[in-house]
């Protein structure tokens, strides 16, 4: 008779799990059609990012694991704009995004277009030093593979760890720390 309640238990059990992989991949693909993007780059806007990563110091408060940053701007791109018409600042612009997304982690990883010029990409789980290492990958990927007439793209790239602090107002810091996180980030880049 136990048999059947163990049995019957264990079901259950499955069919919550299956139940959670289903909601959980809802999710995703609900977040995957209906999350503003950037029209030229595909990636997610400013205010969906800040909002990410307000979640992911959240998440890391509650886990522990840290997450890095990365800003990446592209260098003298004011200047070059005013040299080349329209659509080869476009393309410049998507093959810069194209190459940082094939280095980051899918579905893992979230990349933004902050700026006109600017990109952030947020590693959750990774520790600075592995952050580091993919800043120079995808700064070295920008200069070999974005190219323009006469042009070599370059960008600069800095790196910032969040490491979760216990506080007290959880919102306030919360937004407080994503800002200073990027800001960090900023400083590294120039």
């Amino acid at each position: 008779m136990w048999y059947f309640t163990w049995i019957l238990g264990l079901l259950l059990a499955c069919s919550l799990g299956i139940i959670n992989v289903l909601r959980l991949e809802a999710q995703e693909t609900w977040d995957r059609e209906h999350i503003p993007l950037d029209p030229l780059t595909q990636l997610m806007t400013k205010e969906t990012m800040l909002g990410r990563l307000k979640e992911k110091v959240e998440n890391s408060k509650r886990n522990g694991f840290p997450f890095s940053v990365l800003f990446i701007s592209l260098k003298d791109f004011k200047t070059r704009h005013n040299d080349l018409p329209d659509y080869e600042m476009d393309a410049i612009l998507r093959g810069a995004a194209d190459c940082f997304k094939n280095d980051i982690r899918a579905g893992v990883d979230i990349a933004a277009r902050i700026g006109e010029q600017d990109f952030l990409i947020a590693l959750p789980g990774s520790p600075l030093k592995k952050a580091e290492r993919l800043a120079g990958q995808i700064k070295n990927g920008i200069s070999q593979q974005v190219k323009a007439p006469g042009l070599t793209v370059e960008a600069s790239v800095g790196v910032a760890e969040y490491a979760a602090r216990p506080v007290d107002d959880e919102f306030a810091a919360t937004a407080n720390e994503v800002d200073n996180l990027i800001n960090a980030a900023v400083a590294k880049s120039a």
